[in-house]
């Protein structure tokens, strides 16, 4: 009897939570819907309220940067205002829409600070390769000093290296004429870049 009764009341609290879930995710469909209609602000703010903590958990645990964080948050919610109009709840829920903006907005994110990460590097390394006459001994003595690591990497991205920056090609051609993805040309030159600025760093 209490078995059955412990049963009973589990479900009863299942139930109810289910029907909060329920009248949760319909009362974020009906401030998307008045986003998207009416350019409503109020409901945008409730749309604001309920996600920008939820979207700035994911971003520090994403970027671990508080910065970047509420970047995110910006950004989604700007994106959710702009393109409310889109969202079609035939095809599924507001909120499950919304976190798939936050998710396509964190890894562009996420490439752009690869990419600035492997600039950075170029930067650091790459204005050795082009020593003018008359430069000081040191820039020249650098300079063959990277050329010669370069010649110490793995073949695959000694070649990407070499068809980059002596040969002035650009990612696509490269790509193109090694028959391989971008993806694989710019993961190659990533490794590279870390691998010659460590070289660099242990000379010095």
């Amino acid at each position: 009897m209490i078995e059955l009764i412990a049963n009973s009341t589990d479900n009863i609290l299942n139930n109810h939570t289910i029907k909060l879930l329920d009248e949760e995710q319909q009362q974020i469909n009906d401030w998307l819907d008045l986003v998207a209609k009416q350019q409503d602000k109020r409901a945008f703010s409730q749309l604001f309220t309920f996600f920008a903590p939820r979207i700035r958990s994911h971003g520090l645990k994403k970027f671990r940067q508080e910065a970047q964080a509420m970047e995110l948050v910006q950004e989604t919610m700007m994106l959710v205002w702009r393109k409310a109009c889109q969202f079609n709840a035939d095809k599924g829920k507001a909120s499950t829409w919304i976190y798939t903006i936050m998710r396509n907005y964190s890894f562009d994110m996420l490439r752009k600070v690869q990419s600035n990460k492997e600039d950075l590097i170029s930067e650091d390394l790459w204005p050795m390769l082009d020593v003018e006459e008359d430069t000081d001994e040191q820039d020249h003595l650098q300079s063959r000093h990277l050329l010669s690591y370069i010649n110490t990497l793995p073949t695959l991205q000694k070649q990407v290296v070499e068809g980059i920056y002596i040969e002035d090609k650009t990612q696509q051609e490269l790509a193109d004429e090694l028959s391989v993805p971008v993806g694989t040309i710019k993961s190659r030159l990533r490794l590279a870049m870390i691998k010659l600025r460590d070289m660099m760093e242990d000379k010095s």
